[in-house]
C-alpha cells in the first residue's frame, strides 16, 4: 500500500515546477534519458508531465553516449544539404530489419522522426552538426548512405546549467585534459601521427577547452551535451523531476496503467498518471542474472559502457502490469578491451585501420574487423572468449588504441600484468604465449590479401562504412595493410556493448503490447526499455538515441490525443 504524498521536506532541493505534495499528473516518464524529449513533447502538446529518475544523475546511457542520432529525412539535414528521400529511407529499413519487425513498428522513426528532431532543435539552447561521410552501417543495401543520415550536438557549455551542472551523469573516465571531442574530431585524432588534420584538429578541440575554462565555461560534446542541452530545456518549460525515485510499482485499475509508486525519501509515493506512463529507464545492462539468462553465461557486465543503473527494473514491473517481451537476447554489441578495476576500453576505428586483425581462440579470422560494432558483437558472442585483436608495431608507432594509448606510447604495464595484452618479438611466439595455433598461418594469409588491396576472406574495406575508419593515406584499399614489423601484440577483446536493446514489446505508437499483440492501455515503453524497433540490427550511428527520441516523442502525442491509433487497433 502506497502512502501518502511526500512531506515538503522529503522533497529534492532540485525539484522545480511542482508543489511536493502534489501527485497528479497527466503524463509520468520513468527515466532523464531521451525520456526528456518526450516529456518536452507532452508539456508542449499542453499535458501535466512528471519525470522520475532512479539515481542522483540525469542523462542515464545518453549522457555517456557519442550524442548522435540517426532520423533520416529530418529538417537538420536537409539544412546541412544532405539529398534524400523518404522512399529510399524506407526501402533501406526494409532491407535492414528483413521482417524482424514489421513496417508498422519501424515506419514511426521516418513518418514521426522528422518533427521529433525539430522538436529538439526548437526548444533545447543545442546546436547540430551533419556527421559527414559516416555512412549508414549497411550502406550497400539498397536505399543506403554513404553520405551519412546522423546528426550530432555541437559542443555544449555545461555552465549554462548553473547548478544543475553537478547532476549531470559523470563519465566513467575523466579526459586527462578538456577537450569536447566531437564524432568528427574523434575520427581525426586516431589520425594524429598520420595526417596534419588531426593534429590541428587535438589543437583545436584542446584550444577550446581550455580556452573556455579561462572565461569560466565548460565546453563537452557527444552524449553529455546532448543530455544538458535536453535537460536545460526541461528546466525552461518547469517540468518537474524527481530525483532518488526510483519506479516500484506500476498501478493497474482494470487493466489500465493509471499512475507509478516510486520511492522517495525513504517512503513510497504514489503517482496519478491519468494519460499513461512512459517507461525510458534503459535496459538490463548491469542485471547479471538476466543477462546470463537472455544471452551468454560468457558475459561480464563490467564489460558494459552503458548507464551503471541499469539493471532492468521496469522488465518485472511492465511484465506484471500484462507486457510482452522481445529481443531480450539482444544488445547493442560494441567490441571492448576489458580493462580490470576499470571501465572497458573502447575499440572503434581500432578495427578498421591497417595492420591490425582480429581471432578467435584457435587463431583464426572469423569476421570482417571494420565491420559495425553491433554485427561485429552478434559475431564475436558466438565464439568462446575472449577473441584477441592481433596487430604489429608499425600499427602501434601510427594508431590512438582504446582512446588511451597515443602512437608509439607503450602500453599500460598493468595490461601486461592483468593478461590482457601480450607481446611477443615474432609471430610465432605471439601464437605459443597465447595459444592461437593458427595464427602464423592466418597472418601470412592476411599479408597476402594486404599486399593485393583486397579482403577475399570477409571483404574488410569494401564497404564505405569500413572505409569512414579507414587511414586514408593507405592505398588502394585503408583498412588494409600488412603485419610484418615487430614486436608483435595480442589484446584482449570481449563483445561489450552501450546497453541492452531487448525489453517491452511496443508497437508503433510505442505502446506496450500484450503476448497476444493488444495495447496495455496508459503503459508506453522507448529506448533501451522497449524491443527494438529495428529487430536485431544497427542501421545507422546514433539509432539508439535516435529511437529513444522518436518513440518517446510519438508516445507523448499519443497520449495527447494527438497522433490516432492505427485502424483497427484496440
Amino acid at each position: 500500500m502506497a502512502d501518502s504524498p511526500a512531506s515538503p521536506d522529503t522533497a529534492d532541493p532540485a525539484d522545480i515546477g511542482a508543489a511536493p505534495t502534489d501527485n497528479d499528473f497527466d503524463f509520468v516518464v520513468v527515466g532523464s534519458g531521451t525520456g526528456m524529449l518526450a516529456a518536452l513533447a507532452a508539456a508542449e502538446a499542453g499535458l501535466r508531465v512528471l519525470v522520475v529518475e532512479k539515481s542522483r544523475y540525469f542523462g542515464g546511457s545518453t549522457a555517456l553516449s557519442g550524442g548522435g542520432f540517426w532520423v533520416p529525412g529530418n529538417g537538420l539535414l536537409r539544412r546541412a544539404g544532405v539529398v534524400d528521400a523518404p522512399g529510399r529511407a524506407r526501402e533501406y529499413l526494409a532491407n535492414a530489419t528483413a521482417g524482424e519487425t514489421p513496417e508498422s513498428r519501424w515506419g514511426t522513426h521516418l513518418k514521426h522522426g522528422p518533427a521529433a528532431v525539430e522538436l529538439l532543435a526548437r526548444r533545447t539552447p543545442l546546436r547540430f552538426a551533419h556527421m559527414a561521410g559516416y555512412a549508414d552501417y549497411f550502406p550497400e543495401l539498397p536505399g543506403g548512405s554513404a553520405v551519412g543520415r546522423a546528426m550530432e550536438p555541437r559542443p555544449f557549455d555545461l555552465r549554462r546549467l548553473g547548478r544543475d551542472r553537478a547532476r549531470l551523469r559523470p563519465a566513467a573516465l575523466a579526459a586527462p585534459v578538456p577537450m569536447p571531442v566531437t564524432g568528427a574530431g574523434y575520427r581525426a585524432l586516431n589520425l594524429v601521427a598520420r595526417r596534419p588534420r588531426g593534429a590541428l584538429t587535438g589543437a583545436r578541440l584542446l584550444g577550446m577547452g581550455l580556452g573556455g575554462m579561462a572565461l569560466g565555461r565548460e565546453y563537452a560534446a557527444g552524449g553529455a551535451a546532448l543530455a544538458a542541452g535536453l535537460f536545460a530545456a526541461v528546466r525552461a518549460a518547469r517540468i518537474p523531476v524527481w530525483f532518488e525515485a526510483p519506479l516500484r510499482e506500476l498501478a493497474v485499475e482494470d487493466g489500465r496503467v493509471t499512475g507509478v509508486v516510486v520511492e522517495r525519501g525513504g517512503r513510497r509515493v504514489a503517482v496519478r498518471a491519468r494519460r499513461g506512463v512512459l517507461l525510458a529507464a534503459g535496459g538490463f545492462d548491469r542485471n547479471t542474472e538476466l543477462r546470463h539468462r537472455h544471452q551468454s553465461a560468457q558475459l561480464d557486465p563490467a564489460w558494459c559502457f552503458g548507464n551503471p543503473e541499469n539493471t532492468g527494473d521496469t522488465l518485472g514491473l511492465a511484465r506484471q502490469a500484462g507486457a510482452d517481451t522481445a529481443f531480450l537476447d539482444e544488445a547493442w554489441w560494441f567490441p571492448a578491451l576489458p580493462l580490470p578495476g576499470k571501465a572497458p576500453g573502447i575499440l572503434l576505428a581500432e578495427r578498421s585501420l591497417p595492420g591490425q586483425i582480429i581471432v578467435d581462440r584457435s587463431g583464426r579470422r572469423f569476421m570482417n574487423e571494420a565491420v559495425n560494432y553491433m554485427t561485429a558483437g552478434q559475431l564475436m558472442i558466438r565464439r568462446e572468449l575472449p577473441v584477441w585483436m592481433v596487430f604489429d608495431q608499425r600499427y602501434r608507432n601510427r594508431y590512438l588504441l582504446a582512446g588511451a594509448v597515443f602512437p608509439r606510447q607503450p602500453l599500460p604495464r598493468a595490461w601486461y600484468d592483468a593478461g590482457v595484452a601480450v607481446r611477443a618479438g615474432s609471430v610465432a611466439e605471439l601464437a605459443e604465449r597465447v595459444r592461437l595455433p593458427e595464427l602464423p598461418a592466418t597472418v601470412d594469409r592476411f599479408n597476402l590479401l594486404a599486399a593485393a588491396g583486397r579482403d577475399d576472406d570477409f571483404h574488410r574495406g569494401d564497404s564505405a562504412y569500413d572505409r569512414y575508419y579507414g587511414d586514408p593515406t593507405i592505398r588502394p584499399n585503408p583498412c588494409l595493410g600488412p603485419l610484418d614489423r615487430g614486436p608483435y601484440y595480442a589484446l584482449q577483446v570481449v563483445p561489450g556493448d552501450l546497453g541492452t536493446c531487448g525489453g517491452v514489446r511496443a508497437d508503433g505508437l510505442a505502446r506496450a503490447l500484450r503476448p497476444d499483440g493488444t495495447p496495455v492501455p496508459g503503459l508506453y515503453a522507448a529506448g533501451n526499455a522497449a524491443g527494438n524497433a529495428f529487430g536485431r540490427v544497427y542501421p545507422g550511428p546514433g539509432a539508439t538515441i535516435g529511437q529513444g527520441l522518436v518513440y518517446g516523442y510519438a508516445a507523448a502525442r499519443h497520449a495527447a490525443g494527438r497522433l490516432p491509433d492505427p485502424e483497427g487497433a484496440a
